[in-house]
């Protein structure tokens, strides 16, 4: 893959994700954002809350990693490392965009656990996570996507390829704005 193609995946899938959600959700009720088809599956807002969890991790980190690297020189094609190829694929939809493999979210990035994360403004502080995105990912494009290392959320000592993370958190994404796409697409969601 080169660099272009992977930054170009990024602000494509990022911009998807920002007009799904200001088309489908800015609209919805109170109810219809807070409601939860069965127990331990996640309502619209609860969904939106934990992609902002990741975001306000992932962003600032990113941020500061491309901001205060020595490595500026930009490479044509972008390898991935073999846990990043594994951690990006992971969070990639299928062919069919169905949710290949489920998760547990940490108990911090977990709104059902942690209702705190919940704060009334998921959309609007989305759209901004997701434009900051696109705007991360274009100053990414000046630097060296190998050797800029990013730390996971999970452990401070696994790192991944910037290149590796920016997929692992668009493709996160993509996978959370899906989930909202079901729900809303679901026979039993409120009418309002």
């Amino acid at each position: 893959m080169t660099t272009s193609e992977l930054l170009l995946t990024v602000q494509t899938i990022t911009q998807e994700n920002i007009t799904y959600i200001k088309k489908h959700t800015v609209k919805l009720s109170e109810k219809q954002l807070n409601w939860i088809p069965n127990p331990g599956i996640w309502s619209v807002a609860q969904v939106l809350a934990h992609m902002n969890e990741y975001g306000n991790f992932y962003h600032p980190v990113l941020e500061k990693k491309i901001g205060n690297t020595r490595f500026t020189s930009t490479k044509e094609a972008f390898i991935s490392s073999p846990l990043g190829r594994s951690a990006w694929k992971s969070m990639k939809l299928g062919r069919l965009n169905n949710i290949k493999r489920k998760f547990k979210a940490q108990k911090s990035n977990n709104p059902s656990i942690s209702p705190e994360l919940l704060t009334g403004s998921e959309i609007e502080t989305f759209i901004d996570q997701q434009e900051t995105l696109i705007q991360i990912s274009k100053k990414a494009g000046e630097v060296n996507l190998r050797r800029v290392k990013i730390p996971i959320s999970i452990s401070k000592i696994v790192r991944l390829r910037l290149g590796d993370a920016l997929l692992f958190v668009t493709y996160h994404n993509q996978r959370h704005v899906q989930q909202i796409k079901n729900l809303i697409q679901s026979k039993n969601f409120p009418n309002r």
